[in-house]
């Protein structure tokens, strides 16, 4: 993303319900597991620093961000977020046992190699150390997940895939973690402000207008597709160690 998205992407994420309640099972776990004051604590695609406004908030030391774009590391140094390193999640740029908590949000689903991103992660924590992850949930029923796929990948080219959580929960088994869905629930997405957030491009957002204008009642029934677009999704958090 560019310094234009950038800024669209931190203004919607300084309000909108989806970042502010994310935010909020982030602290309210956190908070849970009794972490010493400098426990380090890595974000994985850290962006415009949601997560580590919020483990400061929480009164966190030595939160670090990790993430593949050099705008997003100058942008957080801009606003004095705290360190954050430009690298990639499947070959991370730290020490083994480095971290006492990993929190990645929305960015597996973008790594063509995901047992590669987990096992990385896996590699970075600290004996009996956690990861905290949200992400969207893909569906059981192909054709809804179908639609569902098509319609993330008109949105954002870099979208790989959107996974079920028995794939996820698979996928960080092999991994090595023993891992758990904490929570999960609809999602309600605003068509505008999903675009406009990484400025999705005309005739794309076309498209996605008539994917969801032409899906069979079933789709739009349970994406509850409404007539400017916007729609609901199933999203999960996964505690895993």
């Amino acid at each position: 993303m560019d310094s234009a998205t950038y800024a669209i992407e931190a203004d919607v994420e300084a309000t909108h319900w989806w970042f502010t309640e994310r935010r909020w099972l982030f602290g309210r776990l956190i908070a849970g597991f009794a972490l010493a004051r400098d426990a380090r604590i890595l974000d994985i695609g850290t962006s415009t620093g949601t997560n580590l406004r919020l483990l400061r908030e929480l009164g966190f030391t030595r939160g670090e961000g990790l993430d593949a774009s050099a705008e997003a590391v100058r942008w957080c140094a801009e606003k004095g977020y705290g360190k954050v390193t430009q690298g990639d999640v499947c070959a991370l740029p730290f020490d083994d046992a480095s971290f006492d908590l990993v929190l990645a949000t929305d960015i597996i689903e973008h790594v063509d190699d995901d047992g590669a991103a987990l096992r990385e992660i896996r590699r970075v924590l600290k004996p009996g150390g956690r990861v905290l992850m949200i992400d969207i949930a893909g569906n059981d029923h192909p054709l809804l997940d179908t639609y569902l796929q098509a319609a993330e990948v008109l949105r954002d080219a870099s979208h790989v895939r959107d996974y079920r959580a028995d794939e996820w929960l698979a996928m960080f088994r092999g991994a090595g973690f023993d891992a758990q869905v904490q929570s999960r629930w609809r999602l309600p997405i605003d068509f505008e402000t999903w675009v406009e957030r990484i400025r999705t491009p005309a005739d794309s957002v076309a498209g996605i207008r008539a994917l969801w204008a032409h899906a069979p009642d079933e789709v739009r029934g349970y994406y509850a597709v409404q007539p400017d677009g916007s729609f609901e999704h199933d999203a999960l958090l996964i505690d895993a160690r």
